[in-house]
This record gives C-alpha cells, sequence and structure tokens, in this order.
C-alpha cells in the first residue's frame, strides 16, 4: 500500500508492531504518513487495532518494533504538542467547564490571564458561550464533547488525536460536531487522526483514510473533496460514490 513520501512527512509511524503480552500483535508492522495540517482518518471493526494505533501515536504506548515520530523527533512520551480525545469526554465534574478546558495548562504551570481568554474563546468557537460556569452534569453529551475539544486545544497542540469522539450522539449533533472540529482544526492547521467506525463521518472529514484490519493497513483512499465541506456535500453524488467505494473496501479487508 502506498503512502505519502517521507520527505512529506509530519505525523510518520513506520514498521510500528505492538502486542500485549503473550498475544499476536494487536499492529503489525504499521505504515502511515500525515503531512502537516492534514486530516486522516482511520476506520475499521471493533477489535482491529485502532485505539491501540492512536495511542502509539500519542505517546501512550510505546512500539515494540518500529517508530513514530512528530517533525522528525522520535515519540517516547506523550507531550505537549499532541492533543487527545477519548472515545468518552473524561470531564472532572467538580470543575466548571472553563476549568475543565484549562485542565491541561493548569496541571502545568500557573494560570495567565490569558489563557482565560484563549478558553473563553474557544468555548465560543464550539456553540458554548455563556455554559463557562456550568458542570459536566448540567450538560448533554454533545455539549460534554465540545468541552473535550475545546481542553485537547487549549495548549494549541500541532497533533489532534480523536478516539470516536462522537459514537454516542445522535446524527444531528454528530454533524455540528463535525463541522465544528474542521472549523477549529483549520484555525491553525492542526495535523489530525481521526479514528471512527462512521462511513460517512470518514469521508465527510478526512483528506485521506485507511482501513485497518487484524492489525495492519489493507487499503487507503484519498478523499478528494472540495474544502471547507459543506453538509449539502452529503447528499451529492461524488460523496456517496467514496462512501460506497470505502464501504466495498471495508467488506473485501479480512
Amino acid at each position: 500500500m502506498s503512502i505519502e513520501p517521507v520527505r512529506d512527512a509530519f505525523v510518520a509511524i513506520e514498521g510500528a508492531s505492538y502486542r500485549y503480552g503473550a498475544e499476536p500483535a494487536i499492529v503489525d508492522r504499521v505504515d502511515w504518513i500525515i503531512p502537516r495540517g492534514a486530516f486522516h482518518c482511520l476506520v475499521g471493526r471493533s477489535g482491529s487495532g485502532k485505539t491501540t494505533l492512536l495511542k502509539l501515536a500519542a505517546g501512550l504506548l510505546l512500539p515494540d518494533q518500529g517508530s513514530v515520530r512528530i517533525d522528525g523527533a522520535t515519540l517516547g512520551a506523550p507531550g505537549s504538542r499532541i492533543g487527545f480525545v477519548f472515545q468518552q469526554p473524561t470531564l472532572l465534574d467538580w470543575l466548571s467547564v472553563l476549568d475543565n478546558v484549562l485542565l491541561p495548562l493548569s496541571l502545568k504551570r500557573r494560570l495567565r490571564p490569558l489563557d482565560r481568554e484563549r478558553a473563553l474563546s474557544l468555548l465560543e468557537l464550539v456553540s458554548l458561550d455563556g455554559y463557562a460556569q456550568r458542570h459536566p452534569s448540567q450538560l448533554s453529551g454533545g455539549q460534554q464533547s465540545r468541552v473535550a475539544v475545546a481542553r485537547a486545544l487549549i495548549a494549541q497542540p500541532d497533533v489532534l488525536l480523536l478516539d470516536e469522539p462522537f459514537a454516542a450522539l445522535d446524527a444531528l449533533t454528530r454533524e455540528e460536531l463535525q463541522d465544528d472540529l474542521l472549523a477549529l482544526c483549520g484555525l491553525n492547521a492542526t495535523t489530525v487522526l481521526f479514528v471512527t467506525h462512521d462511513i460517512t463521518e470518514a469521508v465527510y472529514l478526512a483528506d485521506r483514510v485507511a482501513i485497518m484490519a487484524e492489525g495492519r493497513l489493507h487499503h487507503e483512499m484519498r478523499i478528494d473533496l472540495p474544502r471547507p465541506r459543506s453538509r449539502e456535500m452529503r447528499y451529492d453524488r461524488p460523496f456517496n460514490a467514496l462512501c460506497r467505494e470505502l464501504r466495498q473496501a471495508m467488506d473485501a479487508a479480512p
């Protein structure tokens, strides 16, 4: 399977393998290159190794073989250059929305007025202006997901990794959050790797999609759709043709 030339790499996963104990490798010699500012999606069935690969890309796990590099530097641990959004929002209910967004900064240093201004700006961008002093229990699932995305972006990471963050939401909320995410990542040309089960979500968000099965990447396709993406394109023939092609490729994977 062809990948982008290494000279274009910002995130470079090269020959990465990982196994849990004596089990067969859950990630098996994976190569994947993401250029700076690109939005890539990874799709596949449950148990295919997607989340493990994402954790390798985050430095939360270290590969048994191969390497993960960010901007040429080998990744040995999580760092401030990487933001991560989990499947569940994982907000702290005893903190306000504003303090949840600021948490990654407050754990490292004393907060500055500029930090609070940026957090409030992010909340406005995700349609939560006026919610800063509420607590997570007072929010809907979609609102909690918006807070989680804002929290991941507060440190202005170069790379954003997301593990099916919208899977539990209703279809309309999920579409709104997809648009919010694209807008937010476009502000700073953030490099993104997004894991999803949803074929239409992958096609709508991505510049490139890879299919993972049995720990390997078995297929990749470029998403040749114009940006900015619009909701109307979901009903157009080119979009649906790409969804059909991706589904057929998933059906053909092991």
